[in-house]
């Protein structure tokens, strides 16, 4: 039986959340032919992480689906006023008239403030909301889609798929798996000439900044890494930016040889910081989906989440013990 989003969502447990939306019978809707159709998904969803409070740590528009790794900022959400709420969310819908007369500067009466404030509470949920983000982004998506095409009918599966990131280690890993995808799939070659990937975009502005680890030399439109972790941390990848793609690009070589074994510590230290086993690492680059279900994290936390989400057993706790030990 399918379980419920809001079984699978706790911001207690975690910010981060890997997600997958595929074309109805995994069509080619987004490449062949359609190729120009990944540069919307990618643009839409750039478009909308400027709006909710949500930010995009990863992402890989593919020809017959897209991931993308969601965090999302419910602490800015709860610091923004009604106004910057309003505004919002008027970018995304007209709203209605109390919401309309707020900005056009209009004098409210009490019981219209108390409305407009419930509605407000609304809004501000929803903006921190990752099925509202989704729901936004495909069915722009498939609006488009159908009208290039002349019909109708679905375009997207009609649920997509989440794993909640528990850590660090989970969360490194998923990205890893995501920003390879096009390796994987031999769109590209390397990370740098896959299209409409984060990794790509990531690249770009670190050949360009005289301190690609400083988080405003970082490309704005997606989560920067903050460094490693320490006592004061400012919202961000817990990592450096240049260990990352260097983690990537050791990844990506390995997948690519089909080789195993251990990694030289001078190549990429962070796989040792972390306490993960280049094999184990390897498995969660190439298979994250397959081997993890929608919460993904060390025991602990696993079990901690579950108990959040009312789950009456540790789901998934086997490949998790194995891999993120």
């Amino acid at each position: 039986m399918t379980t419920a989003r809001a079984q699978q969502i706790s911001l207690a447990a975690t910010p981060y959340y890997h997600c997958v939306s595929r074309c109805v019978r995994r069509a080619f809707l987004c490449g062949e032919t359609f190729e120009h159709r990944r540069g919307w998904v990618e643009d839409k969803l750039l478009t909308l992480a400027d709006t909710f409070f949500i930010d995009v740590a990863a992402y890989a528009v593919m020809s017959n689906h897209y991931h993308v790794v969601l965090h999302i900022d419910a602490e800015q959400a709860q610091q923004q006023d009604h106004l910057a709420i309003i505004e919002r969310w008027h970018r995304l819908f007209k709203g209605n008239s109390l919401s309309q007369r707020c900005l056009q500067g209009d004098n409210l009466d009490s019981a219209e403030l108390n409305r407009l404030s419930e509605i407000v509470e609304l809004w501000r949920q929803r903006l921190t909301d990752i099925s509202w983000f989704m729901r936004l982004i495909n069915e722009g998506i498939a609006r488009a889609a159908n009208l290039e095409d002349g019909c109708t009918g679905r375009f997207w599966e009609g649920r997509f798929k989440s794993q909640a990131l528990l850590d660090e280690k989970a969360l490194l890993a998923c990205m890893a798996y995501v920003d390879l995808n096009p390796i994987r799939a031999k769109m590209a070659k390397t990370p740098e000439r896959s299209h409409h990937t984060a990794i790509k975009k990531r690249i770009a502005k670190a050949q360009r900044a005289s301190s690609p680890n400083h988080p405003q030399q970082q490309t704005q439109q997606l989560l920067r890494f903050a460094g490693n972790p320490r006592e004061t941390m400012p919202t961000g990848v817990p990592c450096r930016l240049t260990d990352y793609l260097e983690l990537v690009d050791w990844t990506g070589r390995i997948i690519k040889a089909n080789k195993r074994g251990q990694i030289p510590a001078s190549t990429s230290p962070i796989l040792q910081r972390l306490n993960i086993d280049a094999s184990d690492w390897l498995t969660m680059a190439q298979q994250f989906e397959g081997r993890f279900g929608h919460l993904v994290g060390p025991i602990q936390s696993l079990k901690r989440a579950c108990h959040l989400l009312h789950y009456q057993r540790t789901v998934g706790a086997s490949n998790c013990s194995r891999l993120l030990h």
